[in-house]
């Protein structure tokens, strides 16, 4: 049954604060799982989330800071010596641990790793502030089994078992040669059935897919997901095994592009939450405002420059904001699906077959739309010439917001630019201004004026 914080709950917890009874506190959340504790500690005031921070053990608060919101973590960690970090430290995994690490200051980091009581663990942290967040060696772990090729099977599964005493999830075991060069990995069954004196490298199976760690964490997540994996090994430019990637470090990472492109999709320059402050939200929505505002304003000017036709065929202007809706939302259509054939690889560049077709259901659709527009017109304003200018100018704009919605997002992958932004405002103003001038052309010349 899923966990629901009630009000009753942080009721009891705020008066155990007050009355500092530490013992009835663990008591109360000693079951609790990690994420159900963070989410409680997010309820409640600051000061009392600290409170209980610090009452836990570090074994259990050690997860729930991985599941705090960025800023209650922040002020806890400011509230903490480097000893107490580096204790909260000793109990993660080397890349979550590394992660926290980061948010310090630089000061402050260098004073936290001189705490970390395991050396190799110490050791592996730093090693892995070296590579960017946004790469397969931003996100491995440094925990994981492996075995070499010239081992036989009971030294393996000697070795194995001290190796695991120290990893959570023994998703694979890797096997490597005496450079630590990754040569392929071992299954469990064969490592069961096999006699204890063969040798390793008569039973590994040497097809495996794996990662450098330079690779972007979209591209693992890619990988990961085609070839259905709940791991992947991490190698450095020699071929020498470095790290592991599990399935849950690559929710995270869809998790924070799904919100990035979302948040681009909404015309939103940098990742914001709900919780940021006044100024970092203006800040990241303002630009693209601006920018939908100048648009606009060559879009008015357009307008201003048909007022004489626009007076002669009164009907051509009650009918703009239709017609800027309507090829506003055929050319999101359009990018939303480049952009999600580009992210799940199904589409990697211009293709003539793919453009055709999407090009067919735009004349489709705008067909169906116009002849309606045609109909509806004639039989409330009594005019065919101008109906058939407006439903034809309809068809023509929908077919341009078409092209731009497909090949804008193509442009943009192409030049190393995130297509998400080209699901939002953009091609939303730039449907206005060009649909706009596209449909008086061609009233014009349809109404010969």
């Amino acid at each position: 049954m899923e966990f629901k914080i009630s009000k009753e709950l942080i009721s009891q917890l705020e008066q155990l604060i007050a009355a500092k009874r530490d013992s009835e506190l663990n008591v109360l959340l000693e079951d609790m799982h990690h994420a159900d504790i963070a989410e409680i500690l997010d309820e409640l005031d600051f000061n009392e989330a600290t409170y209980i921070f610090k009452v836990l053990d570090s074994e259990k608060t050690a997860e729930i800071l991985l599941e705090l919101e960025d800023d209650l973590r922040e002020n806890i960690l400011s509230r903490l010596s480097p000893k107490e970090i580096a204790e909260e430290l000793d109990e993660l995994e080397t890349n979550d641990a590394a992660d926290i690490i980061a948010e310090l200051s630089k000061d402050k980091k260098d004073e936290v790793i001189s705490e970390l009581q395991d050396v190799e663990h110490a050791k592996d942290i730093v090693d892995l502030l070296r590579y960017s967040e946004d790469t397969a060696g931003g996100i491995m772990h440094k925990e994981l089994v492996k075995v070499n090729e010239n081992w036989s099977v009971l030294t393996c599964v000697k070795e194995m078992r001290i190796q695991a005493e120290n990893i959570s999830r023994v998703h694979s075991i890797y096997v490597v040669d005496d450079e630590n060069r990754l040569k392929g990995r071992l299954s469990l069954k064969d490592l069961l059935t096999t006699s204890t004196r063969a040798q390793i490298s008569d039973i590994y199976i040497s097809k495996l897919n794996s990662v450098k760690v330079d690779t972007e964490d979209v591209e693992v997540a890619r990988i990961m997901q085609k070839y259905d994996l709940e791991a992947i090994p991490v190698v450095d430019e020699l071929g020498r095994l470095v790290g592991r990637i599990t399935i849950d470090d690559i929710v995270d990472v869809i998790k924070d592009e799904a919100e990035k492109d979302y948040q681009l999709a909404a015309g939103i320059t940098q990742d914001v939450e709900a919780n940021d402050s006044v100024l970092e939200l203006t800040k990241a929505r303002l630009p693209w405002l601006l920018m939908g505002m100048v648009i606009e304003l060559f879009a008015s000017q357009v307008l201003d420059a048909n007022q004489a036709i626009s007076d002669q065929f009164r009907t051509l202007m009650i009918f703009v904001p239709l017609l800027s809706a309507t090829a506003g939302n055929i050319g999101v259509q359009a990018s939303a699906i480049v952009v999600q054939g580009l992210a799940n690889g199904s589409v990697k560049e211009f293709n003539r077959h793919y453009f055709s077709k999407e090009l067919t259901v735009s004349m489709i659709s705008g067909t169906i739309i116009s002849l309606f527009l045609l109909c509806y017109h004639y039989v409330l304003y009594g005019q065919f010439l101008v109906g058939f200018a407006i439903s034809i100018s309809m068809i023509a704009v929908i077919l341009f917001a078409a092209t731009l919605g497909t090949l804008v997002p193509l442009l943009l992958h192409r030049n190393k630019i995130d297509p998400a932004i080209a699901t939002g405002p953009f091609i939303t103003t730039s449907n206005d201004v060009f649909g706009i001038f596209l449909y008086f052309v061609i009233a014009r010349l349809i109404l010969g004026v």
